[in-house]
């Protein structure tokens, strides 16, 4: 096999179209066919199921899809490593949570891309659980995760920094003037959280189960701009990172409550896996990333 075929393979399978790679990749379209029957005769299984227009992964496609992508991203890292052994080029994909990109992000890639303009970024979106199966099959070159701490001897932690969770509420809700707010105050209040999968929502959830109260979910959504837009006009109170939300507080858009429950134990974390090369790109990150980060240590 070569990585003509296997960036095939890859193409067809993001698009579900012979055509449609074709088109991307700037091949006649039997020359795409040709490179997925070699593919598929020297694997000695079928890759895709044609049944009419539509072309979907057969099983043994999609148990090569995870291998497919890391080759060619080593091949990559191969390319980067022989021609560029020092100055930082190349791809450098990060795994980003949503809520360190509402302020933290921007300033550590803008002053990323000042210095290192060669370095294309790549930014993959994701939870604490989506990044574990990035960094294993080196879908990402490392992870800037925010959520319960990654601990794992499979991954080296660059950074860790706790960040303060605040439960917000719109100007004149009732709870805003209360002393101590304990999780049974809560308990009918309708909640606005992020999706399933989050580690701070699955957090809150953890400590009111604890306390044997059943969370009143009113709306979900991936978006933390959508979150507060939602808590602003009066749909409920939601959990989010202080991050996340200071002009908010500053504006007196959204009121912390005081909330003396559990500590809910979220943390900003940038890792990577133990076997993963450190380019010069990622080196120049991790670095940049650690004079930024250091400057919010509680």
């Amino acid at each position: 096999m070569d990585f003509k075929q296997l960036n095939a393979f890859l193409t067809i399978s993001k698009l579900q179209s012979f055509t449609k790679a074709a088109e991307i990749l700037g091949y006649a379209q039997s020359s795409v066919t040709t490179q997925i029957k070699l593919l598929e005769s020297e694997l000695g299984v079928r890759l895709f199921e044609r049944i009419g227009k539509n072309i979907t992964l057969t099983h043994d496609g999609k148990k090569l899809l995870p291998y497919a992508k890391q080759m060619l991203k080593l091949s990559n890292d191969i390319k980067n490593t022989v021609f560029n052994t020092e100055t930082p080029s190349g791809t450098l994909t990060i795994g980003a949570a949503e809520s360190l990109c509402v302020l933290r992000l921007p300033e550590i890639l803008k002053e990323y891309k000042k210095l290192y303009p060669s370095v294309e970024i790549s930014l993959k979106f994701g939870s604490c659980a989506e990044f574990r199966h990035f960094l294993n099959d080196n879908i990402i070159d490392v992870a800037f995760s925010l959520g319960i701490k990654i601990d794992s001897e499979e991954f080296i932690s660059e950074i860790e920094v706790p960040e303060p969770m605040l439960l917000l509420a719109y100007p004149g809700h009732p709870l805003i003037n209360k002393k101590e707010v304990l999780p049974k105050d809560i308990e009918t209040e309708p909640l606005i959280l992020t999706e399933m999968g989050c580690s701070y929502r699955a957090a809150l959830e953890n400590i009111l189960h604890t306390c044997n109260v059943k969370p009143n979910i009113t709306l979900e959504t991936g978006s933390v701009q959508a979150i507060k837009q939602f808590t602003m006009s009066g749909l409920g109170i939601t959990l989010l990172p202080k991050v996340a939300v200071e002009d908010e507080i500053t504006t007196k858009k959204l009121i912390p409550l005081n909330w003396i429950g559990p500590n809910f134990e979220i943390i900003s974390q940038v890792l990577y896996h133990k076997n993963k090369w450190i380019s010069p790109a990622l080196k120049e990150f991790l670095k940049l990333s650690r004079d930024f980060m250091d400057t919010y240590s509680i």
